[in-house]
């Protein structure tokens, strides 16, 4: 199957799986603490969700996004 002219890879890059796994381990923290009653593991959770946004931003910055430098693509 050949990719369709703009497809914009739907986040198959270093960036988004590093972001996606942070921000999946935040949630999975984050539903363990709640379970727990731990409310300041919780926040502290939440605040690894942010930290997850921020390194996938910082990583796509860096041209390890889609469409970055460091980037290339890989066909299935």
């Amino acid at each position: 199957m050949s990719n369709h002219i703009g497809d914009p890879g739907h986040g198959h890059s270093p960036a988004a799986w590093t972001a996606v796994v942070i921000m999946l381990v935040a949630v999975t923290l984050g539903t363990v603490f709640y379970w727990f009653d731990l409310p300041v593991l919780v926040w502290a959770s939440a605040a690894l969700l942010v930290v997850g946004l921020i390194v996938g931003w910082i990583m796509a910055k860096a041209g390890y996004g889609v469409n970055g430098a460091k980037y290339s693509t890989k066909e299935h």
